[in-house]
């Protein structure tokens, strides 16, 4: 152990190639996607739309608002959860509040924050931003299950069947790289947060 510890330490230290940095930064912004796509909204999502769709066999209108009423509230979940965030309180315990525009509302109540730490916390644009594009994402995601489909177009013309193929990957696409362009700060509920 001690031979291969001095192994790494007399390790030379060589620079980057511009490929090796291009790829590095590949894999840091994909790693930021696993942050910002609404995972336990497509989740629940996954789980519960073979139900409420009866195996995508909406008979009745009822079938088709309880879906669509399903999809909605999926949509307002992705939405929402781009604005929570987390910290660390004097203890060391993981905290998790809601931006506001004054700042972060610590969700137990327990912990009150300074109001300038809070403030660093505060809404801004880009997390709007992420909030517009998650909902996207989870859009995307429905369009392809083919329950969702086919309770609402149970038999869709082959331009439909063309346009329902690549729609949800043209807006993956753009979101990635819209994702990986303008990365979030946040650490909200589910995600992981930073050790500072």
């Amino acid at each position: 152990m001690e031979a291969q510890q001095a192994l790494l330490e007399k390790a030379p230290v060589s620079q980057k190639t511009p490929t090796q940095k291009a790829i590095r930064k590949t894999f840091k912004g994909t790693a930021h996607l696993s942050k910002l796509l609404p995972t336990g909204t497509v989740l629940t999502f996954q789980i519960l739309a073979p139900i409420l769709t009866h195996q995508g066999q909406c008979h009745t209108t009822t079938s088709q608002i309880v879906t669509l009423g399903f999809l909605i509230l999926c949509s307002l979940s992705s939405f929402l959860l781009c604005f929570t965030d987390s910290f660390r309180d004097e203890r060391g315990k993981v905290r998790y509040g809601v931006a506001s525009v004054n700042g972060l509302w610590v969700l137990d109540g327990s912990v009150k924050l300074p109001p300038e730490e809070a403030a660093k916390y505060r809404i801004r644009l880009v997390d709007l931003f992420h909030a517009f594009t998650s909902v996207l994402v989870f859009g995307a995601v429905a369009l392809f299950d083919k329950n969702v489909v086919s309770c609402f177009d149970p038999k869709p013309s082959e331009e439909v069947k063309e346009l329902l193929v690549a729609l949800p990957i043209g807006i993956g696409i753009l979101c990635s790289l819209l994702f990986v362009a303008f990365p979030s700060q946040r650490h909200g509920i589910g995600f992981p947060l930073s050790r500072n």
